[in-house]
């Protein structure tokens, strides 16, 4: 990762720096936010049997994504 990342977890929110990480568990309600005038570059690394993106929900979206 390059930047920092503020990412919310469920109720909890962390900042993200280079060469940290986290882990969002299956079904946990996330977002993910740049707060740095830096772009921000990171890795997704996704596991389990199936991978695919159609089970995505969106909760909330600004930028009105479907």
């Amino acid at each position: 990762m390059r930047g920092t990342a503020r990412v919310t977890k469920g109720d909890e929110t962390l900042m993200l720096l280079e060469n940290q990480s986290t882990y969002i568990p299956l079904g946990e309600i996330h977002a993910l936010e740049n707060p740095g005038n830096m772009p921000l570059e990171l890795i997704e690394v996704q596991s389990g049997s199936y991978l695919g993106e159609d089970d995505i929900v969106r909760f909330e979206d600004k930028y009105g994504r479907e």
